[in-house]
C-alpha cells in the first residue's frame, strides 16, 4: 500500500488482513475514479455532481461588483458529494496514522488497548483543530463575531454560503468515515456500541442544523463542543506520555464541566429569542424552527449529547483515575512486603547472625 509499509508476508486477496493493509489504496483508487471523469465529456457531468458542490441558486448582491452572488441549499445531490469527502476523509486517515501515530505508538511501547485508544485521541485532536480554526474563520467572515444576533435573525432564503456549505459537507463527511474506519482500526466488538453512539449523536445534529438551515448557531455550538472535545484528548494523549505532565490534567473537568453550561446557555438564549425570525406561519420541514415543536426538539436533541457526552466522559476518566489508585496502592503493598522480608533476615546485610557451629570431629 502506498501509505503503509508492505509486510513480509502478503495475506490472502479480500482477506481481512488485506482489507486493513491496502485500504488506503483501494479509496484512492475509487477517488481518482472520479477525478478522472472530468476529463472525458461523457461523464464529466456525473463526476462534478461528487467533487463540487450542488444546488447553487444565483441571487442579487448590492455589494458586490458583479451585482449578484452564487448561494447554496441542501438537496439529494448533496449525498454524492458527502461520499466523494467521505474518501478522501479515509486517505488523511490513513496518512496521519502512518506517519505519526504509529510512529509514536511504537516509540512509547504502548499496550495494544492503550495504542487504539492512542489513535482516536490523536485521530481526534487533529480534526477538532482544523474544524476550529476553519470554523472560526467562517463565523468571523460571516461577521457572526461582530453581530451575534445573526444567531437568531431569520435567513432571508433559507440558504448558505459555499464555505458554511462546504463546512457542513466536509463535517458530515468526517463522521460518515468513522463507520468504514470502525474495520479497517480492528476496533473491539465491546468498544463498537458505544462508538456507533458518539458519530451517530454527532451526525444526527449536524446533519438536524444543516437541514433546518441552523447555519449559525450549530456552528458555533460545534465550536464549543470541539473545544472541549479537545482538551479531552490532548489529556489523553498526556495521560499515555510522561508521567510529568500528568498533574496538570486535574484543570480539565473544571473546564470540561464549563464548556457544556455555556453551550446549554447559548442554545436556550438562542431558541429563546425566536431562533427563526419573525414568521410564525412555517413549519420545522421547511426550516422555520420558531414553532413550539421544534423549539422543543432543538432543546432537548442539545441537552441529550451534552448529557451523554459528560456522562460518557466522566466515567471514562473516574475509571483511569482508579486505576491509577489501584496502581498506587499495589505500590506501596509491594515496598511494604519488601520491608517485611528484610526485616526477617531475607535480605538484610545488616543482620548480624550467630556463627555457625562447628561439627565436632567423631573419635
Amino acid at each position: 500500500m502506498g501509505l503503509r509499509k508492505k509486510n513480509a508476508r502478503n495475506p490472502p486477496i479480500l482477506s481481512h488482513e488485506f482489507m486493513v493493509q491496502n485500504h488506503a489504496d483501494m479509496v484512492s483508487c475509487v477517488g481518482m475514479f472520479f477525478v478522472l471523469g472530468l476529463m472525458f465529456e461523457g461523464t464529466a457531468e456525473m463526476s462534478i455532481v461528487f467533487l463540487t458542490l450542488q444546488h447553487g441558486v444565483v441571487v442579487p448582491a448590492e455589494g458586490l461588483p458583479s451585482g449578484s452572488r452564487t448561494l447554496y441549499h441542501y438537496g439529494v445531490k448533496d449525498l454524492a458529494t458527502v461520499f466523494f469527502y467521505m474518501l478522501v476523509a479515509i486517505i488523511i486517515h490513513a496518512t496521519i496514522q502512518e506517519y505519526v501515530l504509529d510512529k509514536l505508538s511504537r516509540r512509547l511501547q504502548l499496550t495494544k488497548g492503550k495504542q487504539n485508544k492512542l489513535n482516536e485521541a490523536g485521530q481526534l485532536s487533529v480534526f477538532y483543530i482544523v474544524s476550529g480554526i476553519w470554523g472560526m474563520i467562517i463565523l468571523a467572515s460571516e461577521n457572526c463575531l461582530s453581530d451575534p444576533t445573526l444567531l437568531w435573525k431569520s435567513q432571508p432564503h433559507n440558504m448558505m454560503t459555499f464555505q458554511m456549505k462546504f463546512f457542513y459537507i466536509s463535517q458530515l463527511a468526517y463522521w460518515f468515515h468513522s463507520f468504514p474506519e470502525l474495520y479497517f482500526q480492528k476496533a473491539r466488538k465491546q468498544d463498537i456500541p458505544g462508538q456507533l453512539i458518539f458519530i451517530g449523536l454527532h451526525l444526527f445534529h449536524i446533519g438536524g442544523a444543516y437541514l433546518l438551515y441552523l447555519n449559525h448557531l450549530g456552528l458555533l455550538l460545534l465550536m464549543l463542543h470541539y473545544a472541549v472535545e479537545l482538551l479531552s484528548s490532548v489529556c489523553s494523549l498526556l495521560y499515555f506520555g510522561d508521567e510529568r505532565y500528568q498533574k496538570g490534567l486535574s484543570l480539565w473537568p473544571i473546564v470540561f464541566i464549563s464548556g457544556r453550561l455555556v453551550t446549554l446557555i447559548v442554545s436556550v438564549i438562542t431558541v429563546g429569542l425566536h431562533l427563526a425570525g419573525t414568521n410564525r406561519n412555517g413549519n420545522a420541514l421547511s426550516g422555520n424552527v420558531n414553532v413550539l415543536a421544534a423549539k422543543i426538539a432543538v432543546l432537548s436533541s442539545s441537552c441529550s449529547i451534552q448529557v451523554y457526552i459528560t456522562w460518557t466522559l466522566t466515567t471514562v476518566w473516574l475509571q483511569r483515575w482508579l486505576e491509577d489508585a489501584n496502581l498506587h496502592v499495589c505500590g506501596r503493598k509491594r515496598r511494604s512486603r519488601s520491608r517485611k522480608g528484610t526485616e526477617n533476615g531475607v535480605e538484610n546485610p545488616n543482620r548480624i547472625d550467630s556463627p555457625p557451629k562447628k561439627k565436632e570431629k567423631s573419635p
